[in-house]
């Protein structure tokens, strides 16, 4: 009769372990499920909040299209997870008709990539466009991007990327100039030059802007030589005053 309870007993307990570590699994692989559904979220707000973006910069629909098949493979990874979530089914729906509309849309080589005068609308440009170009190199990774659509999406972003750089610091060059701060406006023009001469990639706008820095460059180094000069004249002229004012005939009082 012991034997029979012992072993009752350890049946018991060897239950009681399995249905816990059935139960832990479980709710380790639900915690899993929700930690891929935030994620995912996560990539459709943030697809979302570039599309928004993107009409701060030249029309593009194939970096719209990748960023709408990037929503909708996110939206359809939930709908697989979770299919009784809230309003997946819809937003499926929806990113899939977006992603069809947007296949007849046609770029405009022609479009020029206008820079704003306000600073911090600069700013958040350059951030949308580092990251594009990390969504580009994600999704060219998980095989979304051919390598040609990769690469040429990307010389794109890093020529308006130089634009930027390099007007920013024109600007900032011809407002130190307007103001005679002449050694300032020089490192700028320079530091601009050296950002041309570190590209890889040249074109007629690089060359364009070279030509138009080192005239720059020029201009405000004659206007240092003038300056130098008219400071050394002006201060022979101090000293000789001074020479003048040592040596000159006492007055008797």
């Amino acid at each position: 009769m012991i034997t029979i309870i012992v072993g009752l007993i350890v049946i018991l307990i060897i239950i009681v372990v399995v249905v816990n570590a059935i139960q832990q699994h479980k709710e380790k692989l639900e915690q899993e499920k929700r930690a891929k559904v935030a994620k995912q979220k996560a990539i459709i707000d943030e697809t979302e909040e570039l599309i928004l973006n993107l009409t701060h910069l030249p029309n593009n629909p194939v970096i719209t299209g990748i960023l709408n098949r990037r929503g909708l493979n996110a939206a359809k990874t939930i709908k697989q997870l979770m299919p009784d979530a809230k309003g997946i089914k819809n937003r499926v729906r929806d990113m899939e008709a977006r992603l069809s509309a947007g296949k007849d849309v046609e770029a405009n080589p022609e479009e020029a990539f206008v820079l704003p005068d306000n600073e911090q609308q600069l700013v958040s440009i350059l951030q949308c466009i580092k990251k594009l170009r990390a969504m580009l190199k994600s999704e060219q990774s998980k095989g979304s991007v051919d390598a040609q659509t990769f690469m040429q999406e990307d010389q794109r972003f890093d020529a308006m990327q130089l634009k930027i750089s390099i007007e920013s610091l024109m600007k900032r060059g011809n407002q130190a100039y307007s103001k005679e701060m002449l050694g300032s406006a020089r490192q700028y023009f320079e530091k601009a030059l050296q950002t041309l001469n570190d590209n890889a990639t040249q074109s007629e706008y690089t060359q364009a802007k070279r030509i138009e820095i080192d005239t720059k460059l020029e201009e405000i180094t004659e206007a240092l030589k003038t300056t130098n000069a008219a400071d050394r004249a002006k201060k022979a002229k101090d000293e000789e005053d001074d020479l003048d004012m040592l040596f000159q005939p006492k007055k008797k009082w």
